[in-house]
């Protein structure tokens, strides 16, 4: 299929899959897409056994969709811009030590100890794995999903500065998290030894220069867009923004998520707002990344929903992965221990916050791109299954009680 017919079937589905969504089932939207795709791709499974044209359609359509590079080479960057533009700014700076150690330390730990952890409960269900592949999916699974956060973080009227730790985590975890991905892959691709030195430099490289490049395009867009009054050019600007940035990040192989988080916080910090874009411009702004946003997410959870289709249904990989939910939520729950320690009474943390951080860190399209590029040598076919009813477990069961977690405890 070429990409004007895929483009095609997946907004098509993405409309009538939000429209049942929205007219009868009202629930959120990420949730409710992707419970209407799994639904949908199930049926058709089902109809196969009397046609299985339909079925053979939507096997071509996702087979025809490089999940890995549309989801982390392209999509990402508008999502992540397009939240971090909203992201409240000045609670952001206050909690900006917290937020840091939860991005950095916590997914180091979390990675680390979900790796050991998944390498025992393998090994207890005659699964046994070698124990740098379970490292390599510690390291997927570890990032909390920016775009699956800020879509639940809207809907369930959080605490301001409770939203801001869980958003800002999952907005600068997911560059850090890749970086240890790319680490251990590299270990485990040639059995090469990579020094401490080498792993700090990738780092500085990606981490540290995709902030440096974010700061330098958001001034940029700054500028321009102060030294005139036109909203058509100057949302226009914003466009080129996360399109010229996204490409320079990858030319010098810095990070772009990390980039267009970066420059969207810049754009969108009060300040810099109240000097460089009318009333007017900030409305058109706002709605047109608001619907890029929406229209992105919605295509990205339908994608998710159909990707059920390139599973191996083995019936110990299942169980494994419904085994390794609660292992995963105890690593992540022993990761944010210390940080929220350190500064639970300079910051006044909410009553809680680590079992709300803990269920509210919700796992979704991120790590099922990293899955996907594992090889076969990695067990690619049982962590995809993993990662796939972890990711599923996280949006629809974390997803749709985190917000009555919120409402009694915070």
């Amino acid at each position: 299929m070429d990409y004007f017919a895929i483009a095609t079937v997946l907004i098509v589905l993405s409309a009538v899959f939000g429209y049942i969504n929205t007219k009868f089932i009202k629930l959120p939207d990420t949730i409710g897409l992707m419970v209407i795709t799994i639904l949908f791709t199930l049926a058709v499974f089902i109809l196969s056994y009397f046609d299985s044209t339909l079925l053979e359609k939507e096997i071509e359509l996702i087979t025809s969709i490089d999940f890995k590079t549309v989801l982390l080479d392209v999509m990402l960057s508008f999502l992540l811009f397009a939240g971090a533009l909203h992201t409240n700014f000045q609670q952001l700076k206050i909690q900006r030590k917290p937020i840091l150690i939860f991005a950095t330390l916590g997914t180091f730990v979390s990675t680390f100890l979900a790796g050991l952890l998944v390498y025992y409960v393998l090994q207890l269900i005659g699964l046994p794995v070698d124990f740098i592949y379970c490292l390599l999916f510690g390291a997927l699974i570890s990032p909390t999903d920016p775009i699956a956060v800020l879509g639940i973080m809207k809907k369930v009227g959080a605490p301001k500065k409770l939203e801001t730790k869980i958003v800002g985590e999952s907005l600068f975890n997911d560059g850090v998290g890749v970086v240890i991905f790319l680490t251990i892959y590299q270990i485990a691709k040639g059995g090469t030894e990579i020094s401490v030195g080498h792993i700090a430099e990738l780092f500085l490289v990606e981490v540290l220069g995709g902030i440096a490049l974010g700061l330098a395009i958001g001034w940029i867009t700054y500028r321009l867009m102060k030294s005139i009054d036109d909203y058509d050019i100057e949302v226009i600007i914003t466009l080129a923004t996360v399109m010229g940035g996204t490409m320079l990040a990858q030319q010098f192989h810095l990070s772009a998520p990390l980039a267009m988080v970066t420059a969207g916080l810049v754009v969108g910090n009060d300040t810099v707002r109240s000097t460089s874009m009318s009333e007017l411009t900030e409305q058109y702004v706002d709605k047109f990344w608001e619907l890029i946003d929406v229209l992105l997410n919605t295509i990205l959870f339908v994608m998710i929903g159909m990707e059920i289709l390139i599973l191996t249904f083995d019936g110990k990989f299942i169980l494994a992965g419904f085994i390794i939910i609660p292992v995963l939520l105890l690593a992540r729950y022993i990761s944010l221990l210390l940080p929220i320690k350190l500064y639970a009474k300079k910051l006044d943390f909410v009553p809680k916050t680590n079992l709300i951080m803990t269920w509210g860190g919700l796992r979704g399209g991120i790590s099922i791109a990293l899955a996907l590029s594992l090889t076969e040598v990695m067990q690619r076919d049982l962590f995809l299954v993993v990662t796939y009813i972890v990711v599923v477990f996280s949006i629809i069961v974390q997803g749709l009680t985190v917000g009555k977690l919120i409402k009694k405890f915070a």
